[in-house]
């Protein structure tokens, strides 16, 4: 594939190592100081920018006919009007608030797991992330898609950052140096607790995910999701 990636950060630069490995190759580099984007000799887009660019980088690509890949989070607010766009233009869009092939694994055993306790309204459910000190959201796109599952799947009808109220699930965002991510789901009542946990080592996992998404992508119109990469279901 001949890739045009969209953020030149440490995600950026890890996605280049990791296609490169894969033999595919890397036509464009756009970060914040790029005045001209050729997308003619791109095949696919990988976007990890900034919630200020991501909407007009997607959109842009969109408008060329050029399959997009994003795990920028942040921006989700013109997240509908993307999809809107996409649909329209008969394009290819993949979003994910992480597309770490673990992560996405870990999504679906959350979601299982909510399901399980739905009927154990003692145990009270909250999440934990913690991340590096440059990570510009919080709670994460991640904590925030393992609230929305847990709340689609239960009695749950939120969340709060920081708090614990009713029918509200408590994140709690930490920040500290040299941590790449970690997530904990936690169901605990006056007895016992259930814990889930994901940690990544590296940035490795996600940048394979986003070219394993970008691979499945190729070639397919539509909305879809990493469920539908990895068959999940």
């Amino acid at each position: 594939m001949n890739i045009g990636l969209f953020g030149y950060g440490k995600m950026g630069k890890m996605i280049e190592k990791i296609a490169i490995q894969r033999n595919h190759t890397i036509v464009a580099k756009v970060d914040v100081d790029s005045k001209e984007i050729d997308y003619t000799k791109m095949d696919i887009a990988i976007d990890f920018s900034s919630p200020e660019a991501a909407y007009n980088n997607i959109k842009g690509c969109l408008e060329h006919n050029i399959p997009v890949i994003s795990g920028t989070t942040g921006w989700l607010n013109d997240y509908e009007k993307i999809i809107s766009f996409c649909k329209n233009k008969n394009g290819a869009f993949i979003y994910a608030s992480n597309f770490s092939l673990g992560v996405n694994l870990f999504f679906q055993l959350n979601r299982y797991l909510a399901k399980m306790m739905r009927n154990l309204p003692q145990y009270k459910a909250s999440i934990e992330e913690t991340h590096h000190l440059q990570k510009l959201d919080a709670p994460s796109g991640t904590a925030i898609s393992l609230a929305e599952d847990i709340i689609d799947n239960s009695a749950y009808e939120g969340w709060l950052l920081g708090k614990s109220q009713d029918q509200n699930i408590p994140i709690t965002s930490k920040r500290i140096a040299d941590e790449y991510g970690t997530h904990v789901v936690s169901y605990e009542n006056e007895i016992d607790e259930i814990v889930i946990k994901h940690k990544a080592y590296n940035r490795e996992g996600f940048a394979l995910g986003a070219i394993v998404a970008a691979e499945w992508l190729i070639g397919k119109k539509g909305v879809f999701t990493m469920k539908d990469v990895l068959n999940l279901g």
